[in-house]
């Protein structure tokens, strides 16, 4: 008896389904599931955000999940073996947590520094966010999980982000655009691709030509073109090579795409080949029995928190240093620890890519374990907060379990309840799962609150719609609250806040209840819902806080000052409008400074802030969104227990104005165009002559080195070769520690326009001390090639720049590339 292939045993199982049948399995079933399709032995495919963490199919804390660092932090490390690792560990939580794809990573560039999911973003450059994308994948899909590089391409920025039309040239769309997507592609054979939501010349992501060429023509993409939720509007997306409609059940394919096909406007093939794709990505996670999945078991498990911990700290950047790092833990007496996000830490962005971590250490914590709490003074000095916060765990009590936390109901129309929760945070998302959110008439929040001060508090929700706040079942507060802004995921994300003021007593416990309207919503959301209960900041006078800061830095040995972000200014839906810190924290620094010579700062942001006062400390960490380890990294390095790891993956300015590529906002005909062409990033500052705070591929360690030899190839070079160069150098300090080696081509009298330099090829290296150690580089030649209607090479000579930032080159190499065959 024959035996069929494998391609032979999905072509008969699609023999089986309707046309019907096809049809519905290209739309979601629901938010993260897929249709299953029991006569032929599929089950759903879960997917999960996101690519610092994997959420899971509900936004609970009660199902927590590891909080990696930021995107922005793994970047820094310069480190494909770090973004492997996490990749791997993204695939572990994914098995823990039942699902089959990890919606990640994301690898859109930094085009301008405004971008407000920046951080969840690896680069400014295509090459490193190449090399960084494609280790993750391979990480996540060598555990069994499908990986989804996103969001295919040119979403760079999320003003108008479902409606911007991106106006780019083929030079820099192939060049940078594309290029940071290609690897993950040909080389790591990512399993799906997100198609995104805003238009590449004049066509939406989902139904344009870049989907079949060059992603299926030229790089053999094999797997499932899954869109952003909601992306994809109309049955055209079907005519071009988007496979999978999220979220479902609804959609603009269904019956009007059955009908589309019994017309003849769509071929019955062009469904085939998208169904089959379906099934393959089914068979490799194994959810498709008689297949065998990829990898039943993850083969690469780590301690996951330990790993947070090391990966924090090994993409941390240390930009400036005057020698009081690292601080001696024997020697440092007082430590003044000031700042609203060393206390309330960002360990993650806004967005689609939260998770709901079981612990999180604050910088503020991980120093009172390191120096002793006795020794650890903290001062606010500025508040960074905007809108509520939720309430303390430990502050709550459920009235009806008697154990921390609240009761939630959903009601109908009547106020019978339909569905209840025991929740253990009052910052809730549904988004997902089995809460009836479109069925009900009102949600309720109900808990009995404790605080710990005496004093006012602004209590009240974050939320869309109108809510009413009981204390003590006294009606204080009706709020009706709008939509800010047209995207949804700003308005979901990060909604609005109605609050009141309420007088509070420390230790007196208040019946607190929230009732949110729920009747009236609709859209393609209206199965989700956001609501926060919680405190705005209360008032406080700006210059007694940063004056009892300033006091206290005074009467310590040490200052280390936290400085960051908030969720309105970093996050996915809306672009930042400044890069200047939010609030009064650029004095703080200021005040700091001028009274504690030992003033360190921590930059907990995910992506480029203005520092005025960067002459005036000591010492410069940018930790960005460590994760939940953040704290205990953060203290590692502070102490010298850890090298910081990190060289910058984007350049950070001096001033906003010197930014040479800004714009972020489309123009009244909804177009963003891409007028600096292939000069973003470094190239765009070497362009112009513009000095940034401090340049692509800075970064200090504990420890001296010097390049001291390069040795490559000797005689031409044949076009789509790669080139061996090895550079040799040594650790001159007295500890061990890590270098990145970077090499840059410059090439001189070009018949085409040329970056001034790019980037080509990196490595980290490490050594012992007065250890000499060789790194041994692969350079493509493909990478001096410029795109002209295809990849073109320019025969001559090259000039290689080695070392270890983008104006740090102290060693140049000449190389000739010949003219190619024809």
């Amino acid at each position: 008896m024959e035996t069929l292939t494998v391609d032979q045993r999905m072509e008969a199982l699609l023999n089986e389904l309707s046309l019907e049948e096809k049809i519905q399995l290209l739309t979601g079933r629901d938010f993260w599931t897929t249709w299953p399709m029991e006569k032929i032995g599929l089950r759903r495919i879960l997917v999960s955000d996101g690519p610092t963490g994997v959420r899971g199919e509900a936004w609970d804390e009660r199902q927590p999940s590891v909080n990696f660092p930021s995107a922005t932090a793994i970047s820094s490390t310069w480190d494909p073996a770090m973004a492997d690792r996490l990749g791997a560990a993204s695939a572990v939580e994914a098995r823990r947590k039942g699902v089959d794809v990890v919606l990640g990573p994301t690898i859109n560039l930094h085009r301008s520094p405004l971008g407000g999911r920046h951080f969840e973003a690896f680069s400014e450059d295509p090459v490193l966010t190449g090399e960084l994308a494609a280790a993750y994948v391979n990480g996540v899909q060598r555990n069994g999980v499908g990986a989804t590089p996103k969001h295919y391409v040119a979403n760079d920025s999320e003003t108008d982000r479902f409606t911007v039309d991106v106006q780019v040239d083929e030079r820099p769309l192939r060049e940078l655009y594309l290029l940071a997507f290609e690897k993950a592609i040909v080389e790591s054979r990512a399993w799906l691709v997100m198609s995104a939501y805003n238009s590449i010349n004049g066509t939406t992501a989902t139904e344009n030509n870049l989907l079949e060429t060059p992603l299926n023509s030229e790089w053999g993409f094999d797997g499932v073109v899954i869109s952003d939720w909601t992306a994809v509007r109309s049955v055209d997306a079907a005519k071009a090579s988007q496979d999978l409609v999220m979220p479902g059940p609804d959609g603009p394919w269904g019956g009007a795409l059955v009908a589309a096909v019994q017309a003849g406007e769509i071929p019955e093939a062009s469904i085939d080949r998208k169904v089959l794709r379906i099934l393959q990505l089914a068979a490799r996670v194994g959810a498709l029995e008689g297949f065998e999945p990829v990898q039943a078991e993850p083969v690469d498990q780590e301690d996951l928190v330990a790993f947070t911990r090391e990966a924090s700290a090994a993409g941390t950047v240390m930009v400036k240093n005057d020698g009081v790092l690292p601080l001696d833990r024997a020697a440092t007496g007082t430590v003044a620890v000031i700042g609203h996000n060393a206390r309330h830490a960002r360990t993650q962005g806004g967005g689609s890519a939260t998770v709901l971590p079981e612990k999180v250490v604050s910088p503020l914590d991980g120093i009172r374990a390191a120096f002793g709490a006795d020794n650890v003074t903290y001062s606010i000095g500025a508040i960074v907060q905007e809108g509520v916060a939720e309430l303390p765990l430990d502050q709550l009590t459920n009235p009806a379990t008697g154990e921390p936390g609240l009761r939630v109901s959903f009601l109908d129309s009547s106020g019978a309840e339909l569905f209840t929760e025991d929740r253990r945070s009052t910052a809730l998302v549904w988004f997902g799962g089995d809460a009836p959110v479109k069925e009900s008439s009102a949600v309720r929040l109900h808990t009995i609150y404790t605080p710990d001060e005496t004093g006012t508090v602004r209590l009240g929700a974050a939320t869309v719609g109108k809510t009413r706040l009981y204390v003590n079942d006294v009606l204080v507060h009706e709020g009706d609250i709008e939509v800010e802004g047209k995207d949804i995921a700003e308005s979901f994300l990060a909604p609005p806040s109605s609050t009141t003021e309420i007088a509070v007593e420390a230790g007196v416990p208040l019946d607190v209840r929230v009732d949110l309207d729920t009747a009236e919503r609709s859209g393609p959301l209206d199965n989700a819902l956001s609501v926060t209960l919680g405190t705005e900041p209360a008032d406080a006078d700006p210059e007694m806080l940063i004056t009892e800061a300033a006091k206290a830095a005074r009467k310590a040995d040490v200052a280390v000052v936290v400085v960051g972000t908030n969720a309105r200014v970093e996050s996915e839906g809306y672009d930042r409008t400044t890069l200047d810190l939010p609030g009064l924290q650029d004095r703080l620094v200021h005040a700091v400074a001028a009274a504690n010579p030992r003033t360190i700062v921590i930059v907990n942001a995910g992506s480029p802030v203005i520092m005025p006062w960067r002459h005036e400390v000591a010492a410069i960490l940018i930790g960005y969104f460590g994760g939940q380890e953040f704290g205990n990294a953060l203290t590692d390095i502070l102490t010298g227990t850890v090298e910081p790891g990190g060289r910058l993956p984007t350049t950070w300015p001096a001033t906003q104005g010197s930014v040479p590529v800004l714009n972020t906002t489309p123009d009244a005909d909804g177009k963003l165009r891409y007028d600096e062409g292939i000069h973003i990033g470094y190239r765009a500052w070497l362009k112009t002559g513009a000095t940034p705070a401090y340049e692509f591929g800075y970064g200090l360690g504990y420890t001296t080195w010097t390049l001291d030899t390069v040795d490559g190839p000797d005689g031409p070079l044949t076009p789509g070769e790669a080139i061996p160069v090895s550079v040799t150098l040594t650790n001159k300090g007295e500890r061990s520690g890590k270098q990145v080696v970077q090499i840059y081509a410059e090439k001189k009298d070009s018949a085409v326009e040329r970056p001034v330099r790019w980037l080509i090829a990196s490595t980290p290296v490490w050594a012992q001390p007065g250890e000499t150690v060789t790194a041994t580089l692969e350079v493509p030649t493909r990478l001096l090639a410029y795109w002209d209607n295809g990849w073109t090479y320019e025969p001559g000579e090259y000039t290689l720049r080695i070392g270890t930032s983008v104006s740090e080159l102290p060693i140049t190499r000449v190389v000739r590339l010949t003219q190619p065959e024809h």
